[in-house]
């Protein structure tokens, strides 16, 4: 009689000998061999987040989430016994696909206002920034001499 490879399969008997037909299914070597690799593999590394500058701009939200704020309260006065996001977040976006180009038109323009905004904020702070890191460079040039 051959024995499956992947598992093995044997009676057990009791410490009398008596043979009791119960079937125990036991892990093949391969199997043990392949956890007892995966218990040695090398820890990972934890990456070092990388430090958030309070004062740099946030990006502002897309048309989509402009529309979803609107769309969210009209829902919820329609609907008031759905409460969870998810359900909220597929209706709306089913609705945006299905919106024409000439309704959306109106989220794409605040979209865009706001975009511009944040690209003149994000160029003052990028201008803050290197003047900071000149003067953070001179102060350093100073200590030296």
């Amino acid at each position: 009689m051959t024995m499956p490879k992947k598992s093995l399969i044997s009676l057990a008997s009791d410490s009398a000998g008596n043979d009791d037909r119960t079937l125990v299914l036991q892990k093949s070597p391969e199997k043990i061999n392949q956890n007892r690799r995966k218990l040695k593999t090398k820890p990972t590394i934890k990456k070092k987040k990388a430090k958030v500058d309070d004062k740099k701009p946030k990006k502002p939200p897309t048309a989509f989430f402009y529309f979803l704020e609107d769309f969210r309260k009209e829902f919820q006065e329609q609907n008031p016994d759905i409460k969870t996001m998810q359900d909220i977040g597929k209706a709306g976006g089913e609705k945006w696909k299905t919106m024409k180009y000439e309704d959306k038109v109106q989220y794409y323009d605040l979209a865009t206002v706001k975009r511009a905004e944040f690209d003149k904020a994000i160029e003052k702070y990028n201008e803050w920034k290197e003047i900071r890191k000149h003067q953070v460079n001179e102060d350093s040039d100073y200590e030296e001499e």
